[in-house]
């Protein structure tokens, strides 16, 4: 069997343009493996839809990863410590809010609060390491750094540990041409966040994926 490996970076709530990512140009099958870089909540209008629709298609049989990014981490933050509610709302938590239907955080329904806890901070496949934003470097076990992953992206790692794989991550928005140079130049550290919320801003507002077999670029 020739499985295909896809990774789509930062979703944002942009549901419509993540379920035509899936369905209608990459097209995934069950025997394909998704890999989903987090951040899919705040800032988008459809953050709700989002979650249902990787639940959905957990739930359906296609093997989708769903990894944590900063943003699901400031939705937890916020859930327990109140002080930690106007960072979130800074960075689009109201949008959230909003999508669920909610006027309070602890208005949410406990199976969303279950998926949130559940996501995993990196998932490794073959040589490939997946994260939302990156490791840290300096460290004897750079695995155990969650706010690395969740926080800080780097473009090149010397850790004996890292530094002879694939990284593939999100976080820190780039333009798509940025992206391809990535790819052309056999890069080790792949950046796959190309603004797919950012509609204003010349030369984003792309959600992309990466097939990593054939490091084939699917971007609309």
């Amino acid at each position: 069997m020739n499985q295909r490996i896809f990774a789509i970076g930062d979703i944002h709530g942009c549901y419509d343009r993540f379920k035509e990512l899936v369905e209608q140009h990459i097209v995934l099958s069950e025997s394909d493996k998704l890999i989903l870089l987090g951040d899919y909540i705040d800032r988008g209008s459809q953050s709700k839809e989002v979650i249902d629709y990787i639940i959905e298609l957990q739930r359906s049989g296609y093997d989708v990863v769903p990894l944590t990014g900063n943003h699901e981490a400031m939705l937890l933050d916020a859930l327990t410590d109140p002080s930690a509610v106007t960072l979130w709302f800074i960075n689009g938590g109201y949008k959230t809010m909003q999508s669920f239907g909610i006027s309070r955080l602890s208005e949410l329904a406990p199976a969303y609060i279950r998926f949130f806890r559940n996501l995993r901070d990196y998932y490794e496949f073959e040589n490939f390491l997946f994260v939302h934003a990156g490791f840290n470097d300096t460290i004897e076990d750079p695995f155990i750094d969650r706010h690395s992953m969740l926080w800080e992206s780097r473009q090149e790692y010397l850790h004996p540990l890292l530094k002879d794989r694939t990284i593939v991550h999100g976080h820190q928005t780039i333009k798509l041409s940025s992206l391809i140079e990535r790819i052309d130049q056999h890069a080790r550290v792949i950046n796959i966040d190309t603004g797919c919320v950012y509609a204003d801003r010349m030369g984003y507002s792309k959600l992309t994926a990466i097939e990593l077999k054939s490091f084939t670029i699917t971007s609309f």
